[in-house]
């Protein structure tokens, strides 16, 4: 028989605390939310880093490899394919089976794939390894947002979310400085092997960090995720080849099967109680609303970030390390601004923040566009801070519109939307440059700063367009 024991002087040693069964309380206590924040923020950091690293250095890795530029694309393509086509499946599944073991799956997926990514010994297994590394970032990123409402209590989501926000912002910062420095000293493996050692700390700290969430009772369809894998794939695939203007009998096959796989999904799910894509949010006026805006600012945000770099060296003859520091006020801004518009976005509304914000982006765009023809740093770095400034007030109140708009049971499809609407408005905008560079090789940059523009403009129509509807109308 065991003996009482006496609790009143037994004081054990807790440095993590033990994840509970369940979260029913509102976020976690101060301690323990330190932790799951910490162990959230260097998985979406790597995973912002990790995207930033590979597009800087995809020159570099295609001459190591002996790869053909247009080859070597699919470095950066199969991380984007991967995770751009199971955001949503992976969300829903994370309702189903908890956030916290899809994250920490997600976790432990990435750092093994960054460690093939560094042993590839070849252009193909570079890309099959940059494969399982962006679904495992898909696992990390589809349901950052849904534990970020879990650890954080309700008071201080904006705050939260702004914080998330502010780690994006220094992964893409520091991408391509970090990127050059390992290159100057190394070979491109390193690029995919510093991310072995935080991974495998972010991986056991989120195992112990992390709260259990309560789990929706219906079951996660397969032949669902099936379907909405193949059509998010041939849609990005059919949107790539069609902004590279390749010839209708690749195209059509590629566009059909998307809109066929789409219908499918749309006709399987139209009486599930928690449609793996979120019809059902979707008709929620804030939550629409809120996805549209995201889905234009991060189209805008491409647009600039894919054409500048061609129209610094091509147009202006700066060198590729004069681009990087000309590009890096805008992240460096988002960094300084997105803190301070979570906490404003816990008192005032998304919707006017958010629209000031883009109207800012906008103007900064604007003021790129009608920059002198021979344009001195200064010149290109105050309008590059205007619209930093601009993004940083959109991007975390934005997020609090969308996971407030929806139900606390379907915080992964939130969260999965969330991730898919910056996703396909990354894609969107870097084909509408491709698009632009093929109508005029010496205009299309210019073309395509006046759609980021003009994205950036209509994502403010949406944002303030939220202020009419009713308070409890995304509730």
């Amino acid at each position: 028989m065991e003996q009482p024991v006496d609790t009143s002087t037994a004081q054990p040693a807790q440095p993590l605390p033990q994840a509970p069964s369940a979260v029913l309380q509102d976020g976690l206590p101060p301690g323990p939310r330190g932790w799951a924040i910490l162990s959230l923020a260097i998985g979406v950091g790597m995973s912002s880093l990790d995207t930033a690293i590979a597009n800087t250095a995809l020159p570099a890795m295609a001459a190591q490899l002996h790869a053909a530029p247009a080859d070597s694309v699919w470095i950066v393509n199969a991380y984007q394919l991967a995770m751009v086509a199971t955001l949503l499946p992976i969300a829903a599944l994370a309702e189903t089976v908890g956030y916290r073991r899809v994250y920490v799956a997600g976790m432990a997926l990435f750092t093994l794939a960054s460690l093939a990514c560094a042993l590839a010994w070849s252009l193909p297994a570079l890309i099959v390894a940059r494969l399982f590394q962006g679904l495992g970032a898909s696992a990390i990123m589809g349901v950052n947002t849904a534990l970020l409402r879990v650890v954080y209590p309700a008071k201080l989501h904006g705050r939260g979310f702004g914080n998330n926000a502010l780690v994006v912002a220094v992964g893409f910062a520091v991408g391509p400085s970090l990127a050059s420095l390992i290159l100057a000293a190394s070979s491109w493996e390193w690029l995919f092997g510093i991310n072995v050692l935080p991974g495998i700390v972010a991986f056991f700290l989120a195992r112990k960090a992390l709260p259990e969430s309560p789990r929706a009772s219906h079951r996660f369809d397969r032949l669902a995720g099936l379907y909405c894998v193949i059509a998010f794939g041939m849609a990005v695939l059919a949107l790539g080849d069609g902004a590279h203007r390749v010839d209708y009998h690749k195209l059509l096959p590629e566009a059909l099967v998307a809109c066929v796989f789409f219908l499918l999904l749309l006709h399987r799910q139209r009486r599930h109680p928690a449609p793996l894509l979120p019809v059902d949010l979707l008709r929620r006026p804030m939550f629409a609303l809120s996805t549209l805006t995201a889905v234009c600012t991060f189209a805008a945000q491409a647009l600039a970030f894919v054409a500048l770099p061609f129209y610094f060296e091509s147009a202006l003859g700066r060198s590729p390390i004069e681009t990087g520091f000309l590009m890096t006020p805008w992240p460096v801004l988002v960094g300084v601004m997105a803190p301070l518009a979570g906490r404003l976005s816990d008192r005032y509304s998304p919707g006017l923040l958010g629209g000031i914000g883009l109207l800012i982006l906008s103007a900064g765009l604007l003021a790129l566009l009608r920059m002198p023809a021979a344009p001195s740093a200064l010149d290109i770095g105050w309008r590059m801070a205007v619209c930093g400034i601009g993004f940083g007030f959109f991007q975390a109140p934005n997020m609090k519109a969308i996971m407030g708009s929806a139900p606390a049971a379907r915080s992964g499809s939130a969260s999965g939307i969330v991730a898919t609407a910056r996703l396909t408005g990354q894609a969107t905008g870097a084909a509408l440059v491709a698009f632009c560079l093929t109508i005029s090789t010496l205009q299309g940059s210019w073309y395509a700063l006046g759609l980021a523009a003009a994205f950036a403009f209509a994502a403010s129509v949406a944002s303030f367009s939220r202020l009419a509807v009713a308070p409890g109308a995304g509730l």
